[in-house]
């Protein structure tokens, strides 16, 4: 992994998603952790479709780990929609976690609304 492109990837998904986050905040009533999962997911999406960019244009890639990374943060329907939508880390026997750390991640986020919203 080149930590170059972790870092640089990184802080791209880390300030779009911090500031889709803040757009939905100040502009609706919802809760924190829908803001948050629809920021993590159009961030993880758009990943997906910029890597899948790169890799035909044969340039620097977006990092597996910060793809998983995301996807367990929040973003694990955006990247699932990436997956469908580009065709990207589709095979699923070069890139066999991808599937499975989606799965983990949208358990966690359905384990933590459900602690948040219907738990008194």
């Amino acid at each position: 992994m080149n930590n170059r492109y972790f870092i640089r990837y990184g802080v791209l998904a880390a300030i779009g998603a911090a500031a889709l986050f803040l757009a939905l905040q100040l502009t609706t009533q919802w809760a924190w952790y829908w803001c948050w999962l629809l920021a993590a997911g159009g961030v993880a999406f758009a990943l997906y479709g910029i890597d899948k960019g790169t890799a035909k244009a044969g340039r620097a890639r977006v990092p597996e780990l910060l793809h998983h990374l995301l996807a367990l943060a929040g973003g694990f329907a955006g990247a699932l929609l990436g997956m469908l939508v580009f065709h990207h880390k589709s095979n699923f026997g070069k890139h066999p976690l991808f599937i499975p750390i989606i799965t983990v991640g949208a358990v966690i986020w359905g384990f933590i609304i459900y602690r948040l919203a219907f738990q008194i």
